[in-house]
């Protein structure tokens, strides 16, 4: 017991520390009007901040795109989570660990989401991006796509996030895929299945699991992407990408409605928690 706690505690405390301390002492700022950290003079509210997303309608102005725009996000993503992780799982499994193609898919993620937002807009500039005129030689687009535009950011920003952690979804699905039985695999061989139908009636039944945790850390991944949006231009220059993680970002620290801000992030918090617990109970039920 000692020895599994000695495991956990240093996780646990910085877990508890920098996320469980800072979102209790922040509860009380929910029901203030408070501008900034430092706003010496504070006034409590009751609920109007949280009736505000239903009442202010320049609250609703800000709120109702950025959600949109984040929902797009969220299901764009999470076809690269399949397109992107779920190939390479395969691929893995399939031919054979090989330990220098693991380390070369997991490096993206070693980088900056900031300075892969950067290579991004440098590599489809208009006039000189790499990737646009490539693109452009090959036949594949008659102009050069626009990152700042809503079709642009809404096209490039998934990739671009589902290229980055393209080595994580990787090691989700590869742990589903280590832990089918063999002997199922090997019975489905022997009874003349061909590959298609051992996917979809052996391998994909028994990864449930593992696609119940990939679906949950999307969700985490795409609602609190940050990054890869400010390279992107969206505190500034491109109102396209600015998702609710950037709108939280604004209210609180540039145009100073702290709390209203906070409230926000609360009320967007709070439903996903419910999905995250009952994708939870749903893997339990699942597992094999």
């Amino acid at each position: 017991m000692l020895r599994d706690w000695a495991f956990i505690l240093p996780q646990l405390s910085i877990f508890v520390a920098l996320t469980i301390v800072p979102l209790i002492l922040a509860i009380p700022y929910l029901f203030t009007d408070i501008a900034q950290f430092n706003d010496p003079q504070i006034n409590g509210v009751g609920l109007r901040n949280f009736l505000a997303l239903f009442t202010d309608k320049s609250v609703q102005a800000d709120y109702l795109p950025a959600l949109r725009r984040t929902l797009v996000f969220v299901f764009l993503n999470y076809t690269t989570v399949y397109i992107f992780g779920l190939t390479l799982a395969l691929m893995m499994y399939e031919v054979g660990f090989r330990g220098g193609f693991f380390t070369i898919v997991y490096l993206p993620l070693m980088v900056s989401g900031l300075a892969v937002g950067y290579m991004a807009v440098m590599l489809f500039a208009r006039e000189t991006g790499t990737a646009n005129l490539l693109l452009m030689e090959l036949g594949v687009i008659k102009e050069p796509f626009n990152i700042y535009s809503a079709k642009g950011t809404a096209f490039i920003l998934p990739l671009l996030v589902g290229w980055r952690y393209a080595g994580y979804n990787m090691a989700i699905f590869l742990s589903g895929l280590l832990a089918i039985p063999s002997e199922t695999i090997e019975a489905s061989i022997v009874d003349g299945a061909s590959y298609w139908q051992r996917l979809w009636r052996v391998y994909f039944p028994q990864m449930m699991p593992a696609f119940i945790m990939a679906t949950t850390m999307c969700l985490i991944g795409s609602f609190t992407v940050f990054d890869e949006l400010v390279a992107m231009g969206a505190l500034y220059v491109n109102p396209e990408a600015k998702l609710l993680s950037v709108l939280f970002f604004t209210y609180g620290f540039q145009v100073e409605r702290l709390g209203m801000g906070m409230t926000l992030a609360m009320e967007t918090f709070l439903p996903l928690i419910l999905v995250g617990i009952a994708l939870q109970r749903l893997q339990r039920r699942l597992q094999y």
